[in-house]
């Protein structure tokens, strides 16, 4: 496979995959294609090679550099802007945990909390908050592991889920 198809194959099978993982097809082709460039790309140069519209390529760079792995870059001489993506995969695995924790987990763990806050002291009412802690007990634990992959470094994570596989 040559190196133009290899890109091509990733670009488009990432943005497939993300969408099973509740992220937008065309933000994660153009994380895959500035990922996958060696050199930063003008919004021009990602609406041309995705086939996007500029509204498009904007609102989705907009959306990588909200999340922390995109970042802009000044070409002197030019008046463009440019975008490179941060190379870095551990810190790629950080910042989108910590993103998702952010918008997906904490969300879930305080919506949890304010369903508890129930006025009946029924069995029925009982039950209901006890359903609630379990829900919050398991989402808790997931936010904590969440906390540890985001302040860990790799070395400490890898031989961590290794002893866990054991």
């Amino acid at each position: 496979m040559k190196l133009d198809e290899a890109k091509e194959k990733y670009i488009q099978t990432w943005g497939t995959f993300a969408t099973s993982w509740g992220i937008n097809r065309t933000m994660a082709q153009v994380h895959a294609l500035l990922l996958a460039e060696g050199k930063p790309l003008s919004t021009d140069e990602v609406m041309e090679m995705l086939q996007i519209s500029r509204g498009n390529a904007n609102m989705n760079l907009r959306a990588l550099m909200d999340w922390g792995i995109v970042k802009k870059e000044f070409v002197k001489g030019d008046r463009k802007e440019y975008f490179i993506a941060e190379k870095d995969v551990w810190f790629l695995f950080k910042q989108i945990t910590k993103e998702r924790r952010k918008r997906e987990i904490e969300p879930v763990v305080a919506f949890l909390e304010e369903l508890k806050n129930v006025e009946d002291d029924s069995d029925e009412a009982k039950e209901f908050i006890k359903l609630m802690d379990d829900f919050g007990n398991v989402t808790n634990k997931i936010n904590n592991i969440m906390d540890l992959a985001i302040k860990s470094d790799d070395h400490w994570l890898v031989g961590k889920i290794t002893n866990l596989l054991k």
